[in-house]
């Protein structure tokens, strides 16, 4: 599903004592800190020191420094940003995501780009947040993946 930006975010308060900002290269060790299984948000950056380092990536980040929840520009085009985001399991459905990415919305349309969002039919809590950003559905497709194995172990019957 390909969604677009094209209505006003809901609105998404902070606790207190959470700050959402720009990354900077300071934030590397952070985003390290959320683990491997994170590592796909920071891949097209070239990984935690390239995605900090890009101006493109928003957090929220608990005042020991913990990221909370990051929102990124996934895919860089000439007119279009395409928004990835990730909260942690512990401090998710708080808004923390919805956050990063009006944020990092505000960011992409300063830079005279549009704001997209791609994801699974089947995946319900990136549609909702999609929607609760602003995010419109402009066109549904099939995606194929071809070379690259599902499973990594064979199956047996």
């Amino acid at each position: 599903m390909v969604w677009t930006l094209q209505a006003e975010p809901q609105p998404a308060t902070v606790p207190f004592g959470v700050t959402v900002r720009r990354l900077e290269p300071a934030d590397t060790d952070a985003l390290e800190a959320l683990g491997p299984d994170v590592s796909w948000i920071s891949a097209s950056w070239g990984g935690p020191l390239g995605l900090a380092s890009s101006g493109h990536a928003w957090a929220a980040v608990s005042r020991s420094g913990h990221i909370l929840a990051i929102a990124c520009t996934f895919f860089l085009g000439t007119q279009y940003e395409d928004v990835a985001v990730y909260t942690v399991p512990d401090r998710r459905r708080h808004r923390l995501g919805l956050a990063c990415v009006t944020a990092l919305c505000a960011d992409i349309a300063v830079r005279g780009h549009t704001p997209t969002w791609n994801c699974s039919l089947h995946n319900r809590p990136s549609r909702l947040l999609a929607w609760t950003a602003g995010f419109r559905l402009v066109r549904e497709y099939v995606h194929y993946a071809v070379g690259s194995p599902v499973a990594r172990t064979p199956l047996s019957a």
